[in-house]
């Protein structure tokens, strides 16, 4: 349900009258907005500002937003914003199609493929039909900024495969991953990945993140279109992803393990069952329970549509689920006359 021209705020706990937010994302609609809300582990409500707002310039700004209590502490009117609540007790699609498209919008960056088409129908086609692209933008006849730039279109990605946002070692703690997750594109062949002990890839880094293991850090260069290969530290669970199509220069170095994507084959998804004891998944958490065991911690998760990771306390008993969001989602959104943009249709079919 959504509230037009209404802004669900929160106090702060100190009655300062301030607003507090769980997260501030762009967003193309207040509808993709309350798919962010629903995503998101503790969302409960959210306010969209839109394009037509008068009153404040943060357009396309989607405000995620919870209290204690689970409801808005106060209500205010606003031109142009629109407020809703999460769609978690309605078991959503965790897969939405957003069919949308977005006249005189621009979704820049994140491009890593761009070509001409005819039309944006042609671009989105292209989009949908690329496993790697989650939305485009497209730049129409009318286009007068470049003329050099009339019926580009740009292809763009954003992580659909679930990334724990950090990870720690801790005594007390056994984590993994849910036994649905799928961290590549299904195909008909499958191969062993490829990896390089004691072996660094030094340089060309486009983005760091958390994984648990070489195989976990594969498996989401795999997934990036940019990522021609990459370097996992254990020290640190970092995965450093890579892009260098020119040249690969192997240095030894202990403690670390490079490797090489999968490309046009299924890995091997072995690394999915491993349970890792002395680790901790922090944050992110949807809901928590006693169990008796980790293995019943692992199906409780692989259970849950909506749980992706999950960690356990041995010694209390407790299983965590948690998840993050893979919604795709533009890393900015902008008014641009005779621009066009809109999302892949894969989840439409």
């Amino acid at each position: 349900r959504f509230y037009f021209h209404l802004v669900l705020g929160l106090l702060s706990q100190d009655s300062n009258n301030l607003h507090t937010y769980i997260q501030i994302i762009y967003s193309p609609d207040a509808e993709h907005c309350q798919h962010l809300c629903t995503h998101h582990p503790s969302c409960q409500f959210f306010a969209f500002i839109g394009p037509d707002c008068t009153v404040d310039r943060r357009h396309f700004h989607c405000f995620l937003k919870s209290t204690l209590r689970g409801t808005p502490v106060r209500q205010n009117q606003k031109q142009g914003t629109t407020a809703g609540y999460s769609l978690k007790l309605c078991y959503p699609d965790p897969k939405p199609c957003l069919s949308r498209i977005y006249d005189d919008v621009d979704f820049p960056g994140s491009d890593y493929r761009t070509f001409f088409t005819a039309d944006y129908k042609e671009c989105q086609r292209a989009c949908t039909d690329d496993p790697s692209c989650q939305f485009f933008s497209f730049l129409i006849l009318l286009f007068s900024m470049h003329i050099c730039t009339r019926n580009q279109c740009h292809l763009k990605f954003s992580w659909t495969v679930p990334r724990t946002p950090n990870i720690r070692a801790l005594g007390d703690r056994i984590s993994g991953f849910s036994q649905r997750m799928q961290a590549t594109m299904s195909l008909l062949s499958e191969c062993k990945g490829t990896l390089y002990p004691n072996t660094d890839f030094p340089g060309r880094d486009f983005e760091i993140l958390p994984t648990v293991s070489a195989e976990h850090c594969q498996a989401l260069c795999s997934a990036h279109p940019r990522c021609t290969h990459f370097s996992h530290i254990r020290s640190t669970f970092r995965c450093y992803l890579k892009n260098n199509p020119g040249q690969m220069i192997p240095k030894p170095v202990g403690g670390i393990t490079s490797g090489l994507p999968a490309r046009s084959c299924q890995l091997d998804d072995s690394w999915i069952k491993v349970v890792h004891v002395g680790i901790d998944f922090p944050s992110s958490d949807i809901r928590r329970f006693s169990l008796n065991n980790v293995g019943s911690c692992q199906k409780s998760c692989t259970e849950d549509p909506n749980c992706q990771f999950y960690s356990y306390i041995p010694t209390r008993r407790l299983c965590f689920l948690k998840r993050i969001i893979t919604l795709p989602t533009p890393p900015k959104v902008t008014e641009q006359t005779n621009a066009v943009s809109g999302f892949s249709l894969r989840n439409c079919r």
